[in-house]
């Protein structure tokens, strides 16, 4: 009875929980949770951290922005910006920040503020490379065009989230 108590002590250190807030990930000792992007234009997502576990759905857009909110092994645990989530393998996902659109249209700004002159609309859907962020802004390039938008408009970044 002692080796089954073991093994099953074992199997459940072995399934990853989700993150919580301020937790430091097991292999990359990267802040959990986190953001990345698709570093691929197709990845399959599996309902378990290996090739072995059934594809669930698949990603197919390069770019699109992910919150990895578990690690295990080379897997990580993702979520996008709808909900839906499952396994990747890490070698799918890039470091670079990308943000999507959620609200129907978000203005692009010259500055940091709703007085400055519009740059660009971008639609619900269009992701965008993030490239820095106040406490209610941030600023995106998109299709050639490079602008603020309001923070409260993007998924991919953290309300409180401050990048230089």
């Amino acid at each position: 009875m002692k080796h089954l108590f073991i093994f099953l002590t074992a199997m459940m250190i072995a399934v990853p929980a989700l993150a919580q807030q301020g937790a430091i990930g097991p292999v990359t000792g990267h802040p959990l949770p986190r953001y990345v992007s698709m570093k691929v234009k197709e990845a399959f997502v599996r309902r378990g951290p290996a090739r072995t576990h059934r594809i669930d759905w698949v990603l197919n857009h390069r770019g699109t922005p992910l919150q990895v909110t578990a690690e295990y092994g080379n897997w990580f645990r993702i979520v996008d910006a709808e909900g839906a989530g499952g396994w990747v393998h890490r070698s799918l996902l890039s470091g670079v920040r990308t943000v999507v659109v959620t609200d129907e249209q978000a203005t692009l700004f010259e500055a940091p503020n709703g007085d400055a002159q519009p740059v660009a609309t971008a639609m619900k859907g269009v992701i965008a490379r993030l490239e820095a962020c106040q406490l209610e802004w941030c600023l995106v390039k998109v299709e050639g065009f490079e602008g603020w938008v309001l923070k409260i408009a993007l998924w991919g970044v953290d309300a409180a989230e401050i990048l230089e």
